[in-house]
Order: C-alpha cells, then sequence, then structure tokens
C-alpha cells in the first residue's frame, strides 16, 4: 500500500456515544477538517451503549484498513481495569493516532448550595460524611473516577448517582436534584458562565481559559489529583503504519490551525500536538492510574 493512494473512499469515525456529548463535538469539527485536508468525506458514525464497549467492540474488529476509526474518551482507559470479557484488549487490538484533546473535570454546585469554594466544600462534605450525592456523566467516566480519586485522596464519604452522559448530569444539578456534579467542562461551561451552576474547581493540572477564575484543586492545595478527560482516536491494530502516520500528520495539522483551535478550546477542551508513539505511552499511563483507583475504591460497573 501506497500513502499517496489512501484514501481513495470515505473515511468513518465511530464514536462509542449518543450524539450532542464532547466526543460528538471533536468528532464532527475534526472529521470536517480532516475531509478538506483528504478531499474525501468523513463521517461520524454514534454507536452508543454499554459504557462505550460495543462502539470500541466493533471498531476493534473492523478490518485495519484506515477507512474505519475510533474517537473514544477516557472509557479507552478506564473500562479494561473495570469490566471483564471486553471482547477487545486495548493494547493489543488498537494502534493509537492522536490524543487531539482533553477536557478538565470540573466540580459544580447548584447556588442554592451552601459551599462556594473549596474550603467550604471540602468542610461541608467532612462534616457530613456520607450526606452529599454526586451526579457524574455514568460509572466508570473520567468525571466519575477524578471524583473517586478525590474521595480515595482526602477520606471523603459522598455517595455517587450516575447518569447516562454529561448533559443529563448537568440537567440533574442544574434542576437540584443532585446538588453537586462531576462533569466534563463542555455541558457545564454555559449552565457556569450564566450562574446557574457555580463551578467550584477543576481536577486538572491547569485553569481553563474559558472559565478563568475557577481555581484548580492543586492550587487550592490538594496534590496529586489530577483528572482529564481525555479524547483519543485510534484505529484496528494491524492499520499499515504509513496510513497511522498519515492520519496523524493530518490531525496535527488541523489541531494547529487557529480557527479550528479557538472552537475547541472555546467549547471546553485543551487542544494537544502529539505522536502516535506518545499516545501509546500516555494510553499505558493513564490505564495504570485509573485501575490503582478503581483498585482502591473498590469501583464497580453500573
Amino acid at each position: 500500500l501506497r500513502a499517496q493512494e489512501y484514501p481513495n473512499r470515505p473515511i468513518k469515525i465511530v464514536i462509542p456515544y449518543p450524539p450532542g456529548g464532547p466526543s460528538d463535538i471533536v468528532g464532527r469539527l475534526l472529521g470536517q477538517a480532516l475531509s478538506e485536508s483528504l478531499g474525501k468525506s468523513v463521517f461520524i458514525e454514534s454507536k452508543p451503549g454499554a459504557a462505550a464497549n460495543i462502539g470500541m467492540q466493533y471498531v476493534a474488529r473492523s478490518n485495519p484498513d484506515g477507512y474505519t476509526l475510533l474517537l473514544v474518551s477516557s472509557n479507552l482507559v478506564i473500562n479494561p481495569n473495570l469490566y471483564s470479557n471486553l471482547g477487545y484488549d486495548v493494547i493489543k487490538d488498537f494502534a493509537p493516532i492522536i490524543m487531539p484533546v482533553g477536557s478538565p473535570n470540573l466540580i459544580v454546585v447548584h447556588p442554592s448550595f451552601p459551599a462556594k469554594n473549596v474550603q467550604e466544600f471540602l468542610a461541608l462534605i467532612k462534616a457530613s460524611p456520607g450526606k452529599n450525592d454526586f451526579a457524574s456523566p455514568g460509572g466508570g467516566s473520567g468525571p466519575h473516577l477524578s471524583a473517586e480519586l478525590l474521595k480515595l485522596k482526602l477520606n471523603l464519604n459522598m455517595q455517587h448517582i450516575p447518569f447516562n452522559g454529561g448533559g443529563p448530569a448537568v440537567q440533574a444539578v442544574l434542576g437540584n436534584q443532585v446538588p453537586i456534579g462531576f462533569s466534563t467542562l463542555p455541558p457545564a461551561i454555559a449552565q457556569v458562565k450564566s450562574g446557574k451552576l457555580v463551578g467550584i474547581a477543576f481536577t486538572s493540572s491547569s485553569r481553563s481559559t474559558v472559565l478563568p477564575d475557577i481555581p484548580t484543586l492543586v492550587e487550592s492545595g490538594i496534590p496529586e489529583v489530577e483528572g482529564e478527560t481525555l479524547q483519543f482516536i485510534v484505529a484496528p491494530a494491524g492499520t499499515p503504519s504509513v496510513i497511522i502516520q498519515k492520519l496523524n500528520l493530518e490531525f496535527n495539522k488541523a489541531l494547529s490551525n487557529p480557527e479550528l483551535q479557538a472552537k475547541l478550546i472555546n467549547a471546553g477542551f485543551f487542544v494537544y500536538n502529539n505522536s502516535p508513539e506518545q499516545v501509546a505511552q500516555k494510553i499505558r499511563l493513564e490505564l495504570d492510574k485509573w485501575g490503582a483507583v478503581i483498585k482502591a475504591g473498590k469501583i464497580k460497573p453500573d
């Protein structure tokens, strides 16, 4: 196979979540950029269900020809430690292409919640162990595990209420059915900006330029609790390396475009440039990190 012959037909990006979520936003923006630069149509196919496992299994078993790609969030590095019998092996069945973006996980509360900053928040949780519930986009999601990591580090007792996606979790906090939410940034930005939700802290290592007044937990004196919901683009293992390198080059080119960068940043993402080798290394690090949290927290899937 020669790189210049690829692609000669449409490319499909499978997203293992319902439409409208953070991965969908990234997939559509990058798919459009890829389509323009390669001159071939790139389309998005949603294959939601079973905590992203249905879509991941589908791509793992697809033809390794560069025409079926997977865009998946941190489920890629969390699920292997959470589920048995996945039907795929993250290391053996996927070829990393790029980690285009990450999204800081954010602690949000309903405006009626008595705590408005990190210190008040932690004091309140500690004063009433087991009395406070928090919403997340689902068991084993990036925001859920960020909450579990914080609970382990500070010995907090909060009850997890899983929802089916970031949107429903944010809605539950907006409606004050659950006073606290651990969310990725994209579904929460508009609500925090409008004052309908209060942002307490980011779990990422740096602040977001979109909500610059919200501190990180690290800045608030709580080290080693970084958690970001990352987005990965991978192909089925066995995809020729010339195709992997070409796609990596095209995606990096798209991510260097100031206009696309601005769209992603404003939607709540950090934008990254990296090589397939760097992504493979990051996947292994994240597998170990969240595996330890799942084990220590005795976390079971919903």
